[in-house]
């Protein structure tokens, strides 16, 4: 099921973006439609507009409402990563950033993806670009990134269906015919990793601009046999079109190459330790490929004074290869056995995503509104095959280590799929006067999947059609002009195809998609322009829940109602003007309704995080941070022979130094204490490894 990647595809898929543009512009203008409120450049300095950020604090978003709104008159719950902070704390993951994320806790993914749990919701697909979804099963770099966004609770107003616990939304850099540069990056690792990455911003006349963000990385950490490349590039043009118009056409290729690692086994209840860097796969045989084509084009207008149109077309083809040899249970002892078991499993998937909408920004008598209408139309289309493997020896020796053979020869899993949504809503922000604001909206979505299971002969088709209504209201009061006090309410749905659409049972097809409803009040208080705090309680409930099957996690079990109930504190900005801080906390109880000892995969009671960075004077700085989090579960808790993971302490350092205005060097240190440690899982069977203490040195130059 594999296919060649290159200068075909990538000529083919920049023509159909052309001509979805020239399609969508036609549609902005004869329709209501197009997204994200977005005015049109008002300086030469800006063409698409992300957000404002001043250093760690983020001020807007243009995600949350899909207007450029102030995050203080947003009833929601949003954490913004900015490109300063990626920069200082080294991200070169979503994972790296998410773990300072409180209220996120980073899955395993088993080794092949990014998947993730938000208020005790797991999911592979709530990811998003530039609002647009993005939720291919697939490890997503930084590069390209402007900054990153977490939303926390289900907004199926903005995001549609899924997004149970919220979403994880990357902004990308865009061009600016502001001025030239080149940004270039060289970075290693004590593990032998390394990186080469370049950014660079040409102004075409002054009116368009062309971006070019391009990364090759040698990856390597602290377990054996690990080992992989990644190469990306991300071309970008925008243009002011003038009376008021923009447009922009951004393609990236990902090619994707490593090693799939699903960690240790448990035993007696817990992971094992002492075998922090054993690999228990295949050399060879476990390995998974990405290539992905992701062309995004994107139209803003102001068609009159008040009212302005913007619509994002993103088509993306993508094709992956996974194949691996993992734990399959417990170990029977310290130095006894561990089950193994093996499949591979390729998948294409083809999405063609576009999403438009009208703001009108209108008083009427004491009031103001800016009324944002929205459709947004989907074709998903996926293939996916699974091969069960068989093993010279179905079992691993810990006290005589020596890795089996393994074939594919029995096809487990043959489908195909097609996913065709179709949404409409509307969405009002009113303020009465300075002090009361209302957000209140209605979306509508038809869900539709048809596919065929081709293992029965004859095939098996199955299909399923969903229509959902879901509500948002948020009320805000703000006793002055920097805090705002605001109460929300917001429903999702997520259909019983699940993330990723791979199936639908008999029995999944006659039942109706589960259902989050998430009440939240909170507080925001900008202290000063560059310093932000926050706090929210939530309580969020999830009906017609399934699971994972702790057992065999390749099935999924109903599990009734859920409930996750919580309070997020965080403080973002500059204490004084030499000190700035990120830092957050959690509380969580996420259990089952009726049953409180049934508890939630993969989300601790209790996070924190804190991360610092200090100005010595204006060439040297340090950086400190600290994540913590308390014990949880790999897999949901349904019986006494779950597998718990201890809480752990994770402190992390770095030292910044300026060797000219141009130039900088940078080492950061993770796990400065070489605390043993456990930060995800995949299943109770399957956990990953904290690394070492290990260094990473940096030098950047910008010209």
């Amino acid at each position: 099921m594999r296919r060649t990647s290159g200068a075909i595809p990538f000529v083919v898929g920049t023509v159909y973006a052309m001509r979805l543009l020239l399609v969508s512009t036609a549609l902005s203008l004869a329709m209501p439609v197009a997204a994200v409120g977005q005015e049109a450049a008002a300086d030469l300095g800006t063409i698409i507009v992300t957000g404002e950020t001043r250093g760690y604090v983020a001020v807007d978003s243009v995600t949350a409402t899909k207007t450029d709104t102030p995050l203080i008159d947003v009833p929601q719950s949003i954490t913004v990563v900015t490109r300063a902070q990626l920069d200082d704390q080294a991200a070169y993951s979503l994972g790296d950033v998410l773990r300072y994320v409180p209220g996120v806790t980073v899955g395993q993914g088993e080794g092949n993806r990014d998947q993730i749990t938000l208020r005790g919701q797991n999911t592979t697909a709530d990811f998003f670009l530039d609002g647009v979804r993005d939720d291919v099963q697939y490890y997503r770099g930084l590069y390209n990134l402007e900054r990153v966004e977490v939303l926390k609770g289900p907004y199926a107003l903005i995001f549609g269906r899924g997004g149970g616990g919220g979403i994880v939304n990357r902004v990308q850099k865009t061009p600016s015919p502001a001025a030239s540069f080149l940004a270039t990056r060289l970075s290693a690792n004590s593990f032998g990793a390394f990186d080469v990455s370049a950014d660079l911003n040409t102004p075409v006349s002054e009116t368009a601009a062309f971006r070019l963000n391009a990364v090759y990385e040698e990856l390597g950490n602290h377990r054996d046999s690990y080992e992989g490349h990644r190469f990306a590039v991300n071309p970008y043009l925008a243009a002011d079109l003038g009376h008021g118009w923009s447009a922009g056409l951004s393609y990236e290729y990902i090619d994707d190459d490593r090693v799939p690692d699903r960690g240790v086994p448990s035993l007696n209840g817990r992971p094992i330790e002492g075998y922090r860097d054993q690999f228990f796969g295949v050399p060879g045989a476990n390995h998974t490929t990405l290539q992905a084509q992701i062309v995004k084009a994107r139209v803003d207008g102001e068609i009159a004074p008040g009212l302005s149109v913007s619509t994002t077309v993103l088509y993306g083809d993508f094709d992956k290869f996974y194949s691996n040899v993992y734990p399959n249970g417990p170990a029977t002892g310290q130095t006894g056995t561990v089950p193994l078991a093996a499949y591979l499993d390729p998948t294409t998937r083809e999405n063609l995503l576009i999403q438009s909408n009208l703001l009108w920004e209108v008083a009427t008598g004491p009031l103001s509104h800016r009324i944002l209408f929205g459709v947004e139309y989907g074709d998903q289309s996926s293939t996916n095959q699974r091969r069960n493997g068989v093993l010279s020896n179905p079992t691993f020796s810990l006290a005589n280590p020596v890795f089996p053979t393994v074939t594919f020869p029995t096809l487990a899993r043959d489908t195909v799929s097609d996913v065709e949504t179709l949404s409409a809503y509307v969405q009002d922000q009113i303020s009465l006067g300075e002090r009361f604001d209302i957000v209140a909206g209605l979306r509508f979505d038809r869900f539709r999947i048809e596919g065929q299971d081709r293992i029965p002969n004859p095939d098996r088709p199955f299909s399923r059609t969903d229509e959902k209504v879901s509500p948002r209201l948020g009320l805000i009061f703000k006793p002055v002009s920097d805090l705002s006090l605001y109460a929300s309410y917001s429903r999702s749905f997520l259909p019983r195809s699940g993330d990723q659409f791979l199936s639908l049972s008999t029995v999944q097809e006659n039942l109706e998609p589960e259902r989050f409803t998430n009440t939240e009040v909170g507080v925001k208080w900008q202290v000063r322009p560059n310093l932000i705090l926050t706090a929210a309680l939530f309580q969020l409930d999830r009906t017609n829940a399934t699971t994972p099957d702790p057992v065999n996690p390749a099935l999924t079990i109903n599990v009734g109602e859920t409930r996750t109930e919580g309070l997020e504190l965080a403080a973002t900005g500059n204490i004084t003007r030499r000190w700035q801080i990120s830092a957050g906390y959690a509380w969580q109880d996420a259990v089952l309704v009726g049953n409180s000892s049934v508890r939630l995969a993969q989300t601790p009671e209790q996070q924190f995080s804190l991360w610092n960075r200090f100005e010595v004077n204006p060439r040297l700085g340090l950086g400190l941070g600290l994540i913590h989090q308390t014990d949880q579960f790999a897999a949901i808790r349904t019986s006494a022979a779950a597998t718990w993971m201890p809480a752990f302490v994770r402190v992390d350092a770095a030292v910044f130094y300026d060797l000219s205005d141009r130039v900088q060097i940078q080492l950061n240190i993770e796990n400065l204490s070489d605390e043993t440690y456990f930060p995800d899982a995949h299943n109770n069977a399957n956990i990953s490894t904290g690394a070492p203490r290990n260094a990473r040195l940096t030098v950047s130059a910008k010209f």
